[in-house]
C-alpha cells in the first residue's frame, strides 16, 4: 500500500468490516461438539480472525503493526496478492442483495489502487490473480478494480517476470516454481490476457522434471536430482489439481496419477489431533494444511473411496479446529509460527506475518468450500475416526527414486504415533539442517529444529584439519524389511557429507552403513564407520532434543520423568550429558523440554567403530 491507505477508502473499509463483525456472534460462543463440522470452524472462527486482521489493516494502513512487527516493511514480496485475496475470500460470500457487498467492492477498489505499485512476486502474483478470477466470475470484477489499475496489474500480473521466454527455464528459483508459473499462465488465460500456449509449455516442464528425477515414483524433486522431496514434493500434484480446478479444467491422468501416490502419503500420516507432515522446511501449520489440500483435491476429483474421503474429511475438520485452539494467539489475535518457544525457517520469518495469516486462512477456506460442495456441509466427522486410523497399515514405504542414490519415506504408526523416517538429500542450502536428516520424526514425539545445525541423532566427525563430516546425503542400496511387528531399515554411504558448503561435498575418508530396527515402542540405530585410511579426529558429537523432561543419566542412559519419550540411550561416545536447552533448540511447534549431549575425544581412527542410540516411548 501507499502511505495514502489511511484515507477515506480504508476508513469506508474499515466501517464495512466492523459492521460484519458485529453480526451475532457467528455461533463462536455456542457450545461446539468435541470436533466441530470442518465448515463451522471456518466461517465462525477462521474468517472472522482473518476479517479482524483486515479491519485493523483498514485502520492503520501502512502503519499496521502486528505483534511488534512492521507489517508493510518490504520484505513481504507477497503481500499485496495475499491481501487481495483475503479480501476477496470475504467479498464472494455475500449474498447479491446484501446491503454491505457495495461497500466492500469500494474497498476493494481503493486497496487495489493503492497496492498496484508495491513489490508483488511469484505466489503474489498468482494469489492476485486468482483474486480477480473469482471477482470475474462472479460477475464483480469491473466493479472491484478500476480500468487504469486493471490495465497496470495486468502487465504486472505475468509469469515471465520469474520464467525466461527463450527457453522456459527458472529465473533464481527452485523447480517447484514452475507450478507457480503455470497456475499464473492458466489464470491469465481465464481473463483473457494471453492464450493457453505459455500454459502448455510451463505445464510440460513440470512433468518433464517429474518423469527425470522421479520417473514411475511419481514425486516432485525441489532440485534438479539432487534428491531433496519433502513436504512440498507431496503437495505439488494437488496444487497443480487445484489449479486446473480452480481454472474449469480437469487434471489430465498423468497428474492424477502423482495425486493417488501423495494422496497414500498423507493418508498414512491421518492422527486423532491434526497434526501435519513431520520433516523437511516450512511445516508448522502448513504442514497440516498439506495433508488437508492434497487429501481434498484427492476427494474432490474421485481418487479417495468412500471410507478414504471421511476420514480425510475428519482430519481436515480436526486441523481446522487446531489451526485455532494453537496456532493462533489469542493475545495477539495472529498465528503464530515464532514465539513462544515456535521457530520457523528464514523463509517465513516473521516479517511476513500478515501475509502468512492471509494466506493460511485461504487455504482453510477453499478447501472447506470444496467439502462443502462434495455435500459435507454442517457434517460432523465420521464417527469411529479412531477405530478407522487403527485399521491403517502399520508400515508403508514410499520411494521417490531409485538408482546411483536412493530416496525413499519410511512411515510406521504405533501407539498413536505417526514416525516417518526420510532418506533423502536437503541439497543445496538445506543439507546441513536437521529436519532433513535421516532420522525418524513423530509429531509431539521428535522434530528437527528449522535451520537448525545441531547433530540430532546423528554423529558428526571433526577431523584434525578442521572438516566435519556427517552421514547425511548419499543413499545406496535402502532396504526395508518386515518381519511380525518389526521393520528394519538398511543402507550404505560410501562416503560422508562434508558440511560447511552451501551444496552436500562428497569426502570419501568415512564410509558408514547403517541399520535401524523399529519394533513397538522402540527405535535403534546402529551405524558402523569404517576410515579408508588412519584418520585423525578432534571429536564426535551428537545429540538428542526431547519434549520429555526430568531427564535422570544413568551413564550414556537418559530416563525421563514425563513425556512421551521415557528413555534415551547411546553407545560408543566417551560420555553424555544431560544440558539445559538453548534458544536454538525450538521446534516448529515449541521448545525442546530436555537436550541430551553426547560426545567423544581426538582419536585416530584406524578400523571399524560402532556408534548406536535407542528411544523408548510410550
Amino acid at each position: 500500500m501507499s502511505r495514502r491507505s489511511s484515507s477515506a477508502g480504508c476508513a469506508a473499509l474499515a466501517l464495512g468490516l466492523a459492521a460484519a463483525l458485529a453480526l451475532p456472534a457467528k455461533a463462536a460462543t455456542a457450545a461446539a461438539p468435541a470436533v466441530a463440522p470442518y465448515s463451522e470452524t471456518v466461517a465462525t472462527r477462521i474468517q472472522p480472525q482473518a476479517e479482524q486482521l483486515l479491519l485493523r489493516l483498514a485502520k492503520d494502513g501502512r502503519g499496521l503493526v502486528m505483534d511488534g512487527v512492521p507489517v508493510f516493511n518490504g520484505e513481504d514480496k507477497f503481500l499485496p496478492g495475499k491481501i487481495a485475496l483475503g479480501l476477496t475470500d470475504f467479498l464472494t460470500t455475500l449474498p447479491a442483495d446484501d446491503p454491505r457487498r457495495a461497500v466492500y467492492l469500494q474497498d476493494f477498489r481503493q486497496v487495489a489502487k493503492l497496492t498496484v505499485d508495491d513489490a508483488n512476486d511469484t505466489w503474489g502474483i498468482y494469489y492476485y490473480l486468482s483474486a480477480l478470477n473469482a471477482l470475474r466470475k462472479a460477475g464483480l470484477l469491473r466493479a472491484a478494480v478500476d480500468p487504469l489499475t486493471l490495465a497496470k496489474l495486468r502487465v504486472r500480473l505475468d509469469w515471465r517476470s520469474f520464467v525466461d521466454v527463450d527457453d522456459f527455464s527458472l529465473i533464481d528459483h527452485p523447480n517447484n516454481y514452475y507450478g507457480v508459473a503455470f497456475a499464473i499462465a492458466r489464470l491469465r488465460m481465464q481473463m483473457g490476457w494471453e492464450d493457453g500456449a505459455g500454459a502448455e509449455r510451463l505445464l510440460d516442464k513440470v512433468l518433464a522434471h517429474y518423469r527425470a528425477y522421479s520417473g514411475d515414483f511419481g514425486f516432485a524433486d525441489e532440485t534438479d536430482g539432487d534428491g531433496r522431496f519433502d513436504r512440498y514434493s507431496v503437495l505439488l500434484a494437488a496444487e497443480l489439481s487445484q489449479r486446473f480446478l480452480e481454472t474449469g479444467g480437469r487434471p489430465p491422468p498423468e497428474i492424477l496419477g502423482y495425486l493417488k501416490k501423495s494422496a497414500e502419503v498423507m493418508l498414512a500420516r491421518l492422527n486423532p489431533e491434526g497434526e501435519g507432515f513431520e520433516y523437511g522446511r516450512s511445516l508448522g501449520p502448513y504442514g497440516e494444511t498439506a495433508i488437508v489440500e492434497v487429501l481434498t483435491a484427492a476427494a474432490v476429483l474421485g481418487v479417495l473411496d468412500a471410507r478414504q474421503k471421511d476420514m480425510a474429511y475428519a482430519f481436515a475438520a480436526r486441523a481446522g479446529q487446531r489451526y485455532v485452539d494453537f496456532w493462533i494467539n489469542p493475545a495477539t489475535g495472529s498465528v503464530d509460527l515464532w514465539d513462544r518457544g515456535r521457530r520457523t525457517d528464514a523463509y517465513r520469518g516473521k516479517f511476513r506475518i500478515l501475509g502468512e495469516n492471509l494466506s493460511l486462512a485461504h487455504q482453510y477456506v477453499y478447501t472447506s468450500a470444496a467439502w462443502d460442495a462434495l455435500g459435507y456441509r454442517g457434517a460432523a466427522p465420521m464417527a469411529g475416526y479412531d477405530r478407522a486410523l487403527d485399521a491403517l497399515p502399520r508400515r508403508s514405504v514410499t520411494w521417490f527414486a531409485r538408482g546411483t542414490y536412493d530416496r525413499a519415506l519410511v512411515t510406521l504408526r504405533d501407539r498413536g504415533h505417526v514416525i516417518g523416517l526420510p532418506l533423502v538429500n536437503g541439497a543445496a542450502t538445506q543439507h546441513m539442517h536437521n529436519p532433513y536428516f535421516p532420522i525418524p520424526y513423530s509429531p509431539g514425539m521428535l522434530a528437527g529444529v528449522p535451520d537448525g545445525t545441531a547433530p540430532l541423532l546423528t554423529p558428526q566427525f571433526t577431523l584434525a584439519d578442521g572438516a566435519v563430516l556427517a552421514p547425511l546425503a548419499w543413499f545406496r542400496d535402502v532396504k526395508v524389511g518386515a518381519k511380525g511387528q518389526a521393520t528394519t531399515v538398511r543402507y550404505r554411504l560410501a562416503a560422508m557429507d562434508r558440511l560447511g558448503e552451501a551444496s552436500p561435498v562428497v569426502d570419501d575418508r568415512l564410509s558408514a552403513t547403517t541399520t535401524y530396527e523399529f519394533t513397538p515402542g522402540h527405535i535403534r540405530r546402529t551405524d558402523v564407520y569404517t576410515a579408508k585410511g588412519p584418520l585423525p579426529l578432534k571429536g564426535i558429537a551428537m545429540a538428542f532434543g526431547a519434549f520429555s523432561e526430568d531427564p535422570v543419566m544413568r551413564g550414556a542412559s537418559a530416563s525421563f520423568g514425563k513425556g512421551a519419550v521415557r528413555r534415551f540411550s547411546a553407545t560408543g561416545f566417551e560420555g553424555c550429558r544431560a544440558v539445559e536447552p538453548g534458544p536454538d533448540d525450538r521446534t516448529p511447534t515449541g521448545a525442546f523440554r530436555s537436550r541430551i549431549d553426547c560426545a567423544s575425544g581426538p582419536r585416530t581412527l584406524s578400523g571399524p567403530i560402532t556408534i548406536s542410540w535407542s528411544i523408548d516411548y510410550d
